[in-house]
């Protein structure tokens, strides 16, 4: 006879592809949208919203979505939770690879250099990020990774 356990068990893969698929056609039509609107249609999802074009590490090729950001003083932060998933998100393994990336922010176009938050910086940005978006608290519990908090700054 089996006996229940109080283990948690954990989904390192917690969308399949149907959703997978959904959640592309989503976001490509938010950044089809973002961009035709300037930023009018798009660009405050439940808080302000940027897109981010990374270089593909394997590709080479241009990959732009929208994020989430926190604005402090002149860095833009960024939340690497990919919805608390085992793995990063791709766009900070590109990041990783190579940190400039081309962000638009309504109609202002720039380009940044990223850099993870150093434990000091991660601990004062992290209350203010659960704050913008209380899931954040969520998705960290959820992963065994620490979710890395991402700051760009202007080249």
């Amino acid at each position: 006879m089996a006996t229940e356990t109080n283990t948690q068990h954990y989904n390192p893969r917690p969308f399949g592809p149907l959703a997978a698929n959904i959640q592309r056609t989503v976001t490509g039509f938010h950044t089809f949208m973002y961009r035709l609107s300037g930023g009018k249609i798009g660009g405050n999802v439940g808080g302000p919203i940027l897109l981010l074009t990374t270089i593909g590490r394997k590709s080479g090729k241009e990959r732009t979505l929208p994020l989430l950001y926190l604005k402090d003083g002149e860095t833009f932060v960024l939340v690497a939770s990919n919805g608390g998933a085992a793995k990063h998100p791709l766009w900070w393994l590109n990041l990783q690879a190579n940190s400039q990336a081309k962000v638009q922010i309504g109609t202002h176009h720039v380009t940044m250099t990223a850099t993870q938050a150093n434990s000091e910086e991660r601990t004062r940005l992290w209350p203010l990020l659960v704050k913008l978006y209380s899931g954040y608290a969520e998705y960290q519990k959820r992963t065994p990774r620490e979710i890395p908090v991402v700051l760009l700054r202007e080249v």
